[in-house]
Parts: structure tokens; sequence; C-alpha cells
């Protein structure tokens, strides 16, 4: 079977990639022969590369607009001459290629991601690319999977296809040491791609403030540059007990911080179930997510709520911060729900159901209304 559409393996880039990383290697504890397609920055030399997944660089445009796309070609092109099983698609950007696995018989089950065209960081093209790319994963991918529920019935609702809900699993840390030094329970952490629709703008207005009184960990970048990244820079120059980590790649460290932290700020606003906040969850880290159906579906009553305003935001974690018995609780109502569904045993156990049942029908089986 390939794997086509992420970044490549072992990569660390984002939600897809995690998913890959823990997926790999269980398809071939199961005995399946894994391929996975990727560029040629990632390091094949990774000491947790699982050596039985087999790896294959295509080429592409490397950049923001055309990246997905042009990788996704090669990567098509390649598996059409090797003819795999089936073939795990990531991301709708990839459904324009659908009908060249579709044409060499090669069954698919196609992950659909978030919303892309509703993402405020891309353009007006870029949107109207990702609605087509959608139309077409709902018209030649065999099987859709939807990370949550609701995304699922955003699909049902805008293009008649049914899914599978299949969500992002959550992993705990094994460091038991206290994060990075930081004082545990002592510190307000925020992990995000830096693009408005994560409320990064909001948060770091709020975050000025909180380090008046506490520590603040800002993990991620925008992976560009640009006024975002400026706007930290400035507030670390100003804030001496604002400190930003950039992107994180090992993942106890990631790991060890939402499991000491006082307050985890989860501000995602567009796409389903967020691999970032499972992984905060799974970790115990008291919660404050922005209010969004999705937030709520994931966390259920694991978190506390507020609008994206810097002054929400702020009242929010302070509330956290300031209460032990808050951080305990939102704690273990976190672990409670990670084991109720999302346990990447779990996860993984239903992607090999999936790609298994398209072997078996050949593509002939589709999730329809």
């Amino acid at each position: 079977m390939a794997i086509i559409g992420t970044r490549g393996y072992p990569s660390y880039y984002g939600g897809f990639e995690t998913a890959v990383r823990k997926l790999a290697p269980f398809l071939a504890d199961s005995g399946w022969d894994v391929t996975v397609y990727g560029r040629k920055n990632v390091k094949t030399d990774d000491r947790d590369r699982d050596s039985r997944v087999r790896v294959v660089t295509t080429g592409g445009i490397e950049n923001k607009s055309l990246s997905t796309l042009s990788f996704g070609l090669t990567s098509c092109l390649h598996a059409m001459w090797t003819r795999p099983d089936v073939a795990l698609v990531m991301n709708v950007a990839n459904g324009f290629w659908l009908p060249l696995l579709s044409l060499r018989g090669i069954p698919t089950v196609v992950n659909v991601d978030g919303i892309e065209w509703e993402r405020a960081k891309w353009g007006r093209l870029a949107k109207a690319v990702f609605r087509l790319g959608a139309k077409m994963s709902a018209r030649f991918g065999n099987v859709l999977v939807a990370d949550s529920k609701e995304i699922a019935r955003r699909w049902q609702l805008d293009f008649s296809r049914s899914s599978l809900f299949i969500p992002y699993g959550g992993e705990a840390g094994t460091a038991e040491s206290k994060a990075d030094t930081l004082p545990n329970r002592g510190y307000v952490l925020a992990v995000a791609r830096f693009v408005p629709e994560n409320t990064i703008p909001e948060f770091l207005e709020a975050a000025g403030r909180l380090a008046t009184d506490h520590d603040v960990v800002i993990v991620g970048s925008s992976g560009y540059g640009g006024p975002l990244e400026d706007a930290v820079r400035l507030l670390v120059d100003e804030n001496p007990k604002v400190h930003w980590l950039g992107h994180i790649s090992d993942d106890q460290r990631l790991l060890s911080l939402w499991k000491h932290c006082g307050t985890y700020f989860h501000g995602h606003s567009v796409g389903g179930t967020n691999p970032a906040l499972v992984q905060a969850m799974a970790n115990g880290a008291p919660t404050v997510a922005r209010d969004t159906v999705y937030n709520r579906e994931v966390l259920a009553g694991a978190g506390v709520f507020c609008e994206p305003t810097p002054d929400a935001i702020e009242a929010a974690v302070r509330e956290v911060m300031g209460s032990p018995d808050i951080q305990q609780k939102l704690s273990n109502a976190a672990l409670a729900r990670v084991r109720d569904g999302y346990t990447w045993e779990e996860v993984c156990g239903s992607y090999e159901e999936a790609l298994r049942v398209q072997i078996h029908s050949k593509g002939k089986i589709k999730v329809k209304p």
C-alpha cells in the first residue's frame, strides 16, 4: 500500500505527518508492505524510522502555493507505475490526481482534512483550488475519512458524500522531568502554526499581559517568516517571561511541555480534530480553547472555552492558572476523554480496516449517503 500527500516519513511537520509516523509502523507490524511518498528535505536517517517502511522521494515545487499540488502529482504518477493494492491519500488538494490512480485500478482512502477553502491564510485563488479539489475528492475517492463528526457533516451537506469518522490519537510523554526547567503547572503554553485562524494575534496580545505574572511558552512558527513571527520576536524582546521555542521536532520534549504546563491555550478555529489538541489532552494539559464546534466536539467537558479576543483569552487563562483544583479537574477529564476513542491503537486499527475493505472490493465499495 502507498501513502500519498504528506511530507514523508518520518516527518514532524503537522498532523498528517504525525499520523503517518504512527500508522506506517502499525501496518508493517500487521504484515503490510508500506510505501510513503515524501520530499527530499525529510531526514531518512532519523533514529525513530522503521526500516520496514519504504520511502520514495519525488520532485515538486517547494513553495506555499504549489508544493502540495506538485508533489502530489509526482507521487501519483510514480504510484501509477508501481500500482500498489491501495492508496491512502492525504489532503483534498490531491483530489485532482485521484483520476490517475483510478485509471490504474488503484482504490483510494482519502483523508479530507479540514475545510481548507475557509482558512484565512489562503487567497481567493487558493481557496477556489481547494474547493475544486474537494469536489474531485468527493467524486473520485473510494472512501473519504473525516477526522471529526462535524467535518463529516459538512461533507455530507456540501458534497453529498458520507465519510468514515477516524480522528487523531494522543500519546503520553515518557519524560517525567520538568519541561525545559520551567515550573510545573506554572507556565502558559501555546502550540500552533502562525496563521491568523489559530488566534495567534489575539493570543500574543493576551500573552503580553499574562507575562507580568506567569511564564508564557510559545511553540511554532509560520514556516515562511512574516509579520506574526516579527510580532513574537518583539514580544520576547519586551518580556523576559515570554519564551519562543520555534518548531519542535523532538516529540518527548513537546509532550513534556504539555504534561507540565499550567494552562494550554488552543486557538485553532478551523479544521476538525486537531492533533495538537489531542496530544495536549493525552498529557493531561489543563486546556483553554477557542469556542468552536470542533474544539467542543473533541474536548467535551475537558476544557474551558473562550471567545477569540485578548480580554477573553487572558481572563480564561488567569482563571485556570489561579486554581490548582481547576487544573487538576481539567487534567483528569482530558485523560479520560482520550481513553474514550482518541488512542492511536484505535485510530490505526480503523485505517487498517478501511484499507483492507478497499483491497478486497477492488475499489468497488464507496461510502455513500
